[in-house]
């Protein structure tokens, strides 16, 4: 049973991040408000109020040369990293932008909120950590993938190695 569990230990955790950062940019595609310049609640005015407070400030202002841009970029982003952590496609490279994306956030956004823990920014950089290190063993495109290539190998192998028999 214990090694039943630490093997689908990571499933979880790939579930909730897959789940929020494909509802994170839903959430982002579908808000009017969000995708604007300007106005309460848009990516402008939000990236504008963190500017001066954030730990990367030009990161900021690269971001406001376009912000509905910027906006879009980030919510098909966060939609893609999410749907293929959850088909566990490709996902070490799909956590690993999951986590750029929240140190991008941590650094600009979240940066100034005191103390450090109340942003949940630094909290989902280092939950993909696993994840980018151990990608998704089970119950994934990523393993499907895997064990096809090996039984085609195999294959490979065995059929070499009764061809050079048969020539011996």
């Amino acid at each position: 049973m214990r090694d039943r569990a630490a093997r689908y230990a990571l499933l979880p955790l790939r579930v909730f991040l897959g789940v929020t950062f494909v509802y994170a940019g839903l959430d982002k595609l579908t808000d009017p408000a969000f995708l604007s310049a300007s106005g309460p609640g848009s990516i402008g005015e939000v990236m504008r109020g963190v500017r001066d407070t954030s730990a990367v400030p030009g990161l900021v202002d690269q971001a406001l040369l376009s912000p509905v841009g910027f906006a879009v970029l980030l919510a098909v982003a966060e939609v893609a990293v999410g749907l293929a952590v959850l088909a566990g496609l490709l996902t070490r490279l799909a956590a690993a932008g999951g986590a750029l994306i929240s140190l991008g956030l941590w650094l600009t956004v979240s940066w100034q909120v005191t103390p450090y823990y109340y942003g949940n920014d630094l909290a989902y950089l280092m939950a993909w950590t696993p994840l980018v290190l151990a990608g998704a063993p089970y119950w994934s495109l990523d393993s499907l993938i895997r064990t096809r290539r090996t039984a085609r190998s195999s294959e490979r192998s065995s059929e070499r190695s009764r061809r050079s028999r048969r020539t011996a």
